[in-house]
């Protein structure tokens, strides 16, 4: 059966949030940088400059996220006939990549300083104020575009929420970082520091793997495949299924099966059986498209 067009996923509602939620975060990230890095030069504070460049890098990866939002919501053309939802994969995976880059970054920076732990400095009182401030911020922020990512099923804003997540369990680790070393444990700052480059690098690997799967055509798990096994074969004049493929599209999935029918019915009969077998498993599931071949039984 040759699949009807593919639906248009991408709704005008659901780009609107997208690049709603995601100019948000630019605008937050913006500021944060800018009084972070500030801030983190004046008062001497690796750990606060290291957080700056993770805010830094948040304003990299909305722009990703901007970028895949706009083009993974075009219709399907001749060069990409099943649409352009990997884009949002890919837009993930790079945000893993950049995330790992700066991580590994900010380690080299922290040993560095540890290895001369005589010429750490004492911080300023203001880079505390300032590492608080930023773990409020992010906090508030991973709650709003995590609220969003749920209304519109995006794994794209998903990881960019767990990123503004990330951020604000970072901004923690260099407040208490700052905090122990305005205390007289001087060594606390670069320590801050290296713990956030390990978070990050933890993140990003978790992310581009996961990315990377889908882009190579992963199935869905076992409870979604099961719940599509369900759907076909509660269509009435659908005798068995075989040779059930799925692979992730973007945040949907794309379905090829086999159907067994009764060998006796005519091509219309049997057309209108696989019809209906796709409307089910379209109707309640995150499924682009069916495409299924009738098997006479």
């Amino acid at each position: 059966m040759t699949p009807a067009s593919a639906a248009q996923v991408e709704t005008p509602e659901r780009q609107a949030a997208a690049r709603r939620s995601t100019w948000v975060s630019v605008w937050v990230n913006l500021l944060l940088t800018a009084v972070q890095l500030v801030i983190g030069i004046f008062a001497q504070s690796q750990a606060l400059v290291a957080d700056a460049i993770h805010s830094l890098s948040d304003l990299i990866s909305d722009g990703i996220v901007l970028f895949a939002n706009k083009h993974s919501g075009k219709a399907p053309d001749a060069d990409h006939p099943y649409g352009h939802l990997r884009f949002e994969t890919a837009a993930t995976l790079g945000i893993g990549v950049l995330l790992a880059v700066v991580g590994i970054g900010m380690l080299w920076r922290s040993f560095e300083r540890l290895q001369a732990p005589d010429l750490i400095p004492v911080v300023h009182a203001a880079a505390f104020y300032v590492a608080l401030l930023a773990l409020l911020s992010k906090e508030l922020l991973f709650r709003y575009l995590l609220h969003v990512a749920g209304k519109v099923r995006s794994t794209m804003l998903v990881a960019n929420a767990w990123h503004a997540r990330s951020d604000a369990a970072s901004s923690l680790v260099v407040a208490l970082g700052i905090g122990a070393n305005l205390a007289g444990l001087p060594l606390a700052d670069p320590l801050a520091a290296l713990i956030v480059g390990l978070m990050i690098i933890r993140m990003g690997w978790k992310f581009s793997s996961q990315a990377f799967n889908d882009l190579v055509d992963r199935a869905v798990d076992d409870e979604t495949e099961q719940a599509i096994r369900e759907r076909i074969l509660g269509t009435p004049g659908v005798r068995g299924i075989h040779d059930l493929r799925t692979r992730k599209m973007g945040d949907m999935v794309w379905v090829e099966v086999d159907i067994e029918m009764d060998g006796q019915l005519t091509i219309e009969a049997g057309h209108a059986i696989a019809v209906a077998a796709r409307e089910r498993v379209m109707a309640d599931l995150p499924v682009l498209d069916v495409m299924t071949h009738f098997d006479p039984v």
